[in-house]
């Protein structure tokens, strides 16, 4: 038996076998029917999807040619899928989180288009996950990427893309995708070669590698043999002495305006609390005069059908009403992926604000996360991308990783010099970010200069 791809336009792949449970809520099919139903993603939006479906064949029969033209309907019933990868075609850069800007700008100046390109992400969310959906009973192999692979280099030339970008993709990912590629010295050597008339192979273009930082809470108490903390206090007796003193001077600044804070998870969030969440959330925008990527519609599309993966946090003023709120989606323990059992995590998402309050994005954003976590026993909570200002709060600096590839091999050679030096510069800010936790000396998590 061996692997082939088909390329589908719609999710029909999705009833024709058990999937796994994927490793983060913003992978799973709701979240994505929701994203779809919505307007989020599609061919308005700018993030067209063609889905890339690896499944196995009998070698000794003749399959079908899956790649001469995109499909438009839906995949044979008799195809068993293996795994799905999602691309999307883009003319735009919007709620990526990773930036090629500068790229785009070296195509311009020698006369040739950036766009479209191709995107494997979770659309406007800059969470690490596994990008790739898997059958029951499989698991991520480099015959599979492979495969994938050769379905995004398809679309590729069939759309005439610039470029494909794998965006918040784990580690393991990266590193099978990474090895089992060429580099950009190969293909050097291969356009050397063809520009001497030594060969006319096509050439074979590598996987180039960014780094980036994220700043992640670890619900594990070095002083306690590493078990979970037992509370937020426990939480805040690892952290240096000024440290401690600055956090809970924060927390009463937000009581003593008369700020008190709620949680709500699941059907416990009302029609109410939706409204006035989405009116916070659409100011966050407002106040740098853009319009939100996502809609109520959105959101109630969640709540109905995920609830068991969203927590609420508000944030009431002296007379009951909601001034913030914070929306966060959390792995569940008892997930039967056991990858997310042993490392069930909180996401903070989707925030805003209706005013300004002393300290109250630190309350609503990081604490309220931080106590849930610890009470549902939650092993990590990633409060979202960038903000040095995690850091002095407990948040540990951590690997993230993209990968890209370059369709134009006249550009490869100077895009990887790019991406080697990025990755050289990240390595040293994550060391420079680590010397500056705040942990007390028991405390302190150790560092090992790994990229993950």
């Amino acid at each position: 038996m061996s692997l082939e791809y088909a390329l589908v336009n719609d999710t029909s792949w999705q009833s024709q076998t058990e999937w796994q449970t994927p490793d983060t809520p913003f992978m799973a099919f709701a979240f994505w029917q929701a994203l779809t139903d919505t307007g989020a993603i599609g061919e308005q939006a700018g993030w067209l999807p063609i889905f890339i479906m690896v499944h196995r064949v009998d070698d000794t029969t003749n399959s079908a040619d899956s790649t001469d033209t995109l499909i438009a309907s839906a995949v044979e019933d008799t195809l068993q899928p293996v795994a799905v990868m999602p691309v999307f075609i883009k003319g735009h850069h919007r709620g990526e989180f990773v930036f090629d800007h500068a790229w785009a700008e070296a195509y311009a100046r020698y006369g040739v288009d950036y766009y479209p390109r191709l995107v494997t992400s979770s659309p406007y969310t800059p969470i690490t996950g596994q990008r790739i959906w898997l059958a029951k009973g499989e698991t991520l192999s480099e015959d599979i990427l492979k495969t994938a692979m050769a379905g995004i280099d398809d679309i590729a030339q069939q759309v005439g893309a610039s470029s494909w970008h794998g965006l918040f993709v784990t580690s393991k990912l990266a590193s099978i995708a990474i090895t089992s590629m060429p580099t950009e010295i190969d293909v050097e050597l291969a356009i050397a070669a063809q520009e001497s008339g030594v060969e006319s192979a096509s050439i074979e273009l590598p996987i180039f590698e960014r780094q980036g930082c994220q700043f992640l809470w670890q619900n594990k108490d070095l002083l306690n043999d590493s078990k979970p903390f037992a509370d937020f206090d426990a939480f805040l007796m690892t952290l240096k002495a000024k440290k401690r003193k600055t956090i809970r001077a924060e927390r009463r600044k937000v009581a003593e305006q008369g700020i008190s804070c709620q949680r709500k998870c699941g059907d416990a969030i009302s029609d109410a609390d939706w409204k006035a969440f989405y009116h916070c959330y659409v100011m966050t925008y407002a106040v740098r005069g853009q319009q939100p990527y996502l809609t109520t519609d959105f959101f109630m599309a969640l709540a109905a059908s995920m609830p068991e993966h969203i927590m609420l946090a508000q944030a009431l003023d002296a007379s009951g009403e909601i001034i913030a709120s914070s929306l966060f989606l959390y792995d569940k323990p008892d997930s039967d992926n056991i990858d997310v059992s042993d490392n069930a995590t909180l996401y903070g998402r989707y925030w805003g604000a209706l005013g300004e309050y002393d300290s109250l994005h630190f309350e609503l954003c990081y604490y309220q996360g931080i106590e849930f976590a610890i009470e549902q026993g939650l092993m990590s909570f990633d409060p979202g991308t960038q903000g040095e200002h995690k850091l002095v709060r407990g948040f540990i600096p951590t690997t993230t990783h993209s990968i890209h590839r370059i369709y134009d091999p006249r550009f490869v050679p100077a895009i990887g010099d790019f991406c080697t030096r990025d990755r050289m510069h990240m390595a040293q800010y994550r060391q420079q970010a680590f010397e500056a936790l705040p942990f007390n000396a028991d405390n302190m998590p150790e560092f090992d200069g790994k990229d993950s």
